[in-house]
């Protein structure tokens, strides 16, 4: 039996592409398709996950009413900051949540080699992470440059908020020890590309992923939907879906 899904910002790139998807994939079928104006409470009853493609500062209301139906929910928005992180959070001791700032297999793995890279290469090499999307893109940097980070500050024992440096302008002064830059670009239609450098005297290690479809982030999100429909209450991340941690 295939996983009805509701798509939340259906009008959306993102939302267009899952729709597309969804007719390629016989696990899934379209319950609805929401975006600004609809009444997505009363379309809930229909579906067994919500995949949300919308907005940040829609995330609380959507989380609540998945909450209240019982509905697996699928967070594909980025930009929240730590208040709807902690309201997420909330939500998911009530249903099965899947908050990723991507849903790309790719992504994922990237993930997991930076993680790898930065334990065995250790302290003596400088970290960077640099992100291009499209000239439309509205927040910065990138979930996804921002969960590269994170991963980075994890395993070196660093805090994000006080050692990631946002780009570079002036007498900056030589490079720190502990610092993790952070730098984006915006143009054109770039999908989404995300670079980590790894620079030490002499030697330099880039991983790197290109994203040249919206479909890898949609196939994703829909491996996902199907995925958080038989877990238990919990936050999860792509990693989880993926067997990856």
């Amino acid at each position: 039996m295939s996983t009805r899904v509701l798509i939340n910002g259906s009008r959306g790139r993102m939302g267009q592409a899952l729709l597309s998807c969804i007719e390629a994939d016989p696990s899934v079928s379209l319950a609805a398709a929401t975006d600004v104006g609809d009444d997505l409470q009363s379309m809930l009853g229909g579906c067994d996950a919500v995949v949300d493609f919308s907005h940040a500062t829609s995330t609380a209301g959507i989380a609540d009413m998945c909450a209240i139906t019982g509905k697996a929910l699928i967070i594909g928005t980025t930009g929240h900051d730590d208040e709807a992180r902690g309201h997420i959070a909330a939500c998911a001791k009530t249903i099965p949540i899947v908050f990723a700032p991507n849903f790309s297999v790719g992504v994922n793995t990237l993930f997991w080699l930076t993680r790898k890279a930065a334990e065995i290469l250790g302290p003596d090499f400088d970290l960077e992470v640099i992100e291009m999307h499209h000239r439309l893109k509205k927040d910065s940097p990138s979930g996804t440059a921002r969960r590269l980070a994170e991963i980075l500050a994890e395993v070196r024992d660093l805090d994000y908020a006080r050692d990631v440096m946002h780009g570079r302008e002036g007498m900056v002064g030589e490079r720190t020890a502990r610092e993790i830059g952070m730098h984006a670009i915006r143009g054109g239609d770039v999908v989404g590309d995300h670079t980590v450098v790894f620079a030490n005297v002499g030697e330099r290690v880039e991983l790197t992923h290109k994203a040249s479809s919206r479909d890898t982030f949609a196939k994703g999100a829909l491996r996902a939907a199907c995925w958080a429909t038989c877990q238990r209450p919990g936050l999860y991340d792509m990693q989880d879906v993926l067997g990856l941690k």
